[in-house]
C-alpha cells in the first residue's frame, strides 16, 4: 500500500479531516544522516491550534457516542493499515530520525500492536458499575466517560510509538486528540499517523495534526477546550507543561528522562548482563529514555564485565542507516552531538578512563565506554542521550542500591544476579517506575504499565492495565422516581414546637 504516494501533505497541518496550510512558517525537513533536505513541513500557528481544538472538541461528541465496538474496529484497521505500509513508514523513521533499519521496521511493529491494544479496550471497557443503594426507587451507578479532548505532545526520538501510545487508548476511550509532533519529526511523528486514521475512517476532525514549536505546545496545553494532556519529552519541559496545565488544574500525563541503573551483582552471568549492557546504552544511539545511563558493578566481576562490554562496542558499525548496514546511526542534531562530547570530555578531564570509542565525526559518536566513572562526574549525574555507557565499581549490594538510588530520576532499573530472590529484593530498595531481573533496561511491552517516578514523570501512566485509567474519567449519577422524591419531602417539613415536644 502507498501510503503516502501524493504530496498534499508537504507545507501543511491536517485539521478538520483535510491538509490545509498552516500559519505557521514553512520547515525544511532535513536527514540527521546526511543533512539531505527530504521534505517541507507545515507548522501550525496560535490561531491553527484554537481552531483544532475547537474542532476536536465538536468532533469529540460525535466520537464518543460509537458505540467500543465501532471504535475498536476503526482502530483495528488503522493497525492493518500500518503494518501493510511497513516499508513506506521504516524509510521515513530511518531518514527522518537516524534509526537503523531494524529499529524502525520494530517500531511499526510495536505501534502496531499498541493500536490492538487500543481497540482491546475500546472492546472490554466496563461503562458503568451498579451501585447499590439499598432502595427500589433510586438507581445508583458509576459511569466512565472520555475526557473530551486530549493534548499529546510528542518527541522526535521515537515519535510513532510515542504518538500511537497515548493516542490509541484517548480514541478508545471516546476522546478526540489534538497531536503536536515535535518539528523535527513532522512526517514520522504526524503526518503518517494522519493518513492511517483517515484510511482506517476515523471520522473528520478526531484527530488533529499541528507540528510547531514551543509556542504551539504551550497555546495548546491553555487552550480550554483541551481537558487532558499528555506529554512526552524532557524533564525540563515537562516542569514548564505541568506548571502550564496546573494554571487550569488540567488532568496531564508526564513521561520524562530517566537515569537508569543496570546493577550486576558479584553472582550475575557476566556475557548476559554485558550483552544487556550494550543494548541498554547503545541501541539508537542511546537516544531512547529507557537507555543504560549508569552501570553499576561488583568488584569481583567488573574487568571482565567492562571488557565484555568493549568488545561487544567495537564490533558495532557506525553510519548512515539509509544508505549503509549499520548499528549505529547519527545523533538528531549537532547540538546533541556536541551535548554528549561535552559530558564525555568532562568527565575524563575528572578522572573517567576512556576504554573505547570517545570519537566523534559531525553528528555521529562512535560507542563509548568509561571506566573509573564515579557519582560526582557529569555522565554520571546527567541523562547522556548518546551512546556511552559509564562503568561504576561497588564493594558490595548495599553499595550498589545505595548509589543507583542517587538521582533525582525514577523511571528503569535492572538487576543481574543468579539468585532470582536477591534480584527480586534488590529491586524492592530501588525507587524506579519499572524495574527488571536479569533483563535490560530498554524493554517494551503494550499491556504493562510504563512510567516513573520523581523528574522520570508522575507514575505508570501508559500502557494496557493503565490506560483506560489514564485517558478516561468516572461520574456518579443517580435516577430516582419523581413521586418519590415528592414523599421524600413531605416527610422532611418541620414540625411544629408542640410536635416536637416543646413549650408553646
Amino acid at each position: 500500500m502507498r501510503l503516502m504516494q501524493d504530496r498534499s501533505w508537504e507545507g501543511c497541518i491536517w485539521t478538520g479531516g483535510s491538509w490545509e496550510t498552516g500559519g505557521g512558517s514553512i520547515l525544511e525537513i532535513i536527514s540527521p544522516a546526511s543533512g539531505r533536505v527530504l521534505a517541507r513541513g507545515g507548522q501550525a500557528s496560535l490561531d491553527d491550534v484554537t481552531l483544532a481544538a475547537s474542532q476536536a472538541a465538536g468532533a469529540s461528541k460525535v466520537w464518543s457516542s460509537y458505540s467500543g465496538a465501532a471504535r475498536a474496529n476503526i482502530l483495528e484497521k488503522a493497525a492493518e493499515v500500518l503494518i501493510d505500509s511497513i516499508d513506506e513508514v521504516a524509510w521515513w523513521l530511518v531518514h527522518e530520525t537516524g534509526s537503523t533499519q531494524g529499529r524502525a521496521e520494530d517500531s511499526v511493529r510495536l505501534t502496531s500492536e499498541k493500536l490492538m491494544s487500543g481497540a482491546r479496550i475500546a472492546r472490554e471497557m466496563i461503562n458503568s458499575v451498579v451501585i447499590n443503594t439499598g432502595t427500589r426507587f433510586e438507581q445508583s451507578f458509576a459511569e466512565r466517560i472520555a475526557y473530551g479532548v486530549v493534548a499529546v505532545i510528542t518527541p522526535w526520538n521515537s515519535p510513532l510509538v510515542l504518538g500511537v501510545r497515548a493516542i490509541a487508548p484517548a480514541l478508545a476511550a471516546g476522546n478526540a486528540v489534538v497531536l503536536k509532533p515535535d518539528p523535527r519529526t513532522p512526517v514520522s511523528g504526524g503526518v503518517i499517523l494522519a493518513m492511517v486514521f483517515e484510511k482506517a475512517g476515523l471520522p473528520a476532525g478526531v484527530l488533529q495534526v499541528i507540528p510547531g514549536g514551543a509556542d504551539v505546545g504551550e497555546a495548546l496545553i491553555l487552550d480550554p477546550n483541551i481537558a487532558k494532556v499528555s506529554f512526552t519529552g524532557s524533564t525540563a519541559v515537562g516542569r514548564r507543561v505541568g506548571m502550564l496545565a496546573g494554571e487550569s488544574l488540567k488532568s496531564i500525563s508526564l513521561e520524562l528522562g530517566g537515569n537508569n541503573a543496570l546493577i550486576v551483582l558479584d553472582d550475575a552471568e557476566v556475557g548476559q548482563a554485558a550483552n544487556a549492557g550494550a543494548r541498554g546504552s547503545f541501541g539508537h544511539q542511546g537516544q531512547i529514555c529507557m537507555a543504560t545511563g549508569r552501570h553499576i558493578v561488583h568488584v569481583d566481576v567488573a574487568e571482565r564485565y567492562v571488557t565484555t562490554l568493549v568488545e561487544l562496542a567495537e564490533k558495532l558499525r557506525v553510519g548512515d542507516p539509509a544508505t549503509d548496514k549499520v548499528d549505529i546511526g547519527p545523533l538528531i542534531s549537532e547540538s546533541q552531538a556536541d551535548r554528549v562530547e561535552r559530558l564525555v570530555n568532562s568527565s575524563v578531564s575528572a578522572g573517567a578512563v576512556i576504554r573505547t570509542g570517545a570519537r566523534r565525526e559531525g553528528r555521529f559518536y562512535w560507542p563509548t565506554v568509561l571506566g573509573n566513572v564515579d557519582p560526582s562526574m557529569p555522565v554520571y549525574t546527567e541523562e547522556i542521550f548518546g551512546p556511552v555507557a559509564p562503568v561504576t565499581v561497588v564493594r558490595d549490594e548495599d553499595e550498589a542500591i545505595n548509589l543507583a538510588n542517587m538521582t533525582s530520576y525514577g523511571l528503569v532499573a535492572s538487576v543481574f544476579t543468579s539468585d532470582l530472590v536477591r534480584g527480586g529484593a534488590v529491586l524492592d530498595q530501588l525507587r524506579t517506575g519499572v524495574g527488571h531481573v536479569n533483563d535490560r533496561t530498554v524493554k517494551s511491552d503494550v499491556r504493562a504499565p510504563f512510567g516513573g517516578l520523581g523528574c522520570s514523570g508522575n507514575g505508570s501512566r501508559y500502557g494496557e492495565v493503565a490506560d483506560l485509567d489514564e485517558f478516561s474519567t468516572w461520574r456518579w449519577r443517580t435516577i430516582r422516581e419523581t413521586s418519590v422524591e415528592k414523599r421524600d419531602s413531605a416527610n422532611v417539613v418541620p414540625k411544629s414546637t408542640s410536635e416536637r415536644g416543646g413549650k408553646g
